[in-house]
């Protein structure tokens, strides 16, 4: 009886262990699926994209849509596309990481060297996105109240920008200026009327969002 009884208990025992391995093996399975799924993002830009954590916003909107949104920011102070360029970080986080998707922004670049410096930097951009497999989209944004006069150079030269890559275009600035045309309301800038407050922040990070999903 008392070898029958440790018999019995070893086969349970293997029994137990199998299982384990199998809930364990589930379990692993499981975690590389969410990670495997995650969509990837990266910014680039300056302030106008990391004031009010915009990239963080994109995350909240992609887990209330079921979602799941891993993003990356390489954005500094008055930077344009031609300062990430030089620095390097750009290529090598693009070629190391491959995300879905680098979206771009610089300042407003109503003006002619901004319109240059988009497209000649956004094609050089672009050629890394595809050598990679990523989205490349630009992301509109808009001058100063006080510059208000030049929001149509604005919304070309980012649009010409991104139909001269054949890449997607987040028109955050379009919004922006139907917006305060339709009711006055500035409310989107912040206290220097140049950055975005919370809210526009919040427009601008919705506008993102549903381009690229």
């Amino acid at each position: 009886m008392n070898k029958r009884f440790k018999q019995h208990t070893s086969v349970i025992s293997t029994l137990i262990m199998v299982f384990c391995l199998a809930i364990s093996a589930m379990a692993c399975k499981k975690e590389t699926s969410s990670s495997d799924s995650a969509r990837t993002i990266l910014f680039v830009g300056n302030s106008l994209t990391y004031t009010n954590d915009l990239p963080a916003i994109i995350v909240r909107l992609g887990k209330e849509k079921g979602i799941e949104i891993k993003t990356e920011v390489i954005a500094y102070p008055n930077y344009a596309l031609e300062d990430h360029w030089n620095d390097g970080r750009l290529q090598d986080l693009v070629a190391k990481n491959k995300y879905d998707f680098v979206v771009v922004q610089q300042g407003p670049s109503s003006q002619n060297d901004g319109r240059i410096m988009l497209q000649d930097y956004g094609a050089r951009i672009k050629t890394l996105c595809d050598t990679h497999k990523s989205k490349l989209a630009f992301f509109m944004v808009w001058p100063a109240l006080a510059n208000i006069g030049t929001f149509d150079g604005v919304i070309k030269n980012y649009s010409d920008a991104a139909t001269a890559t054949n890449s997607l275009l987040c028109p955050v600035g379009q919004v922006w200026k139907k917006y305060f045309e339709d009711t006055n309301d500035y409310s989107y800038y912040g206290p220097d009327m140049f950055h975005p407050s919370e809210k526009g922040t919040e427009v601008a990070a919705k506008i993102i969002f549903d381009t690229l999903f």
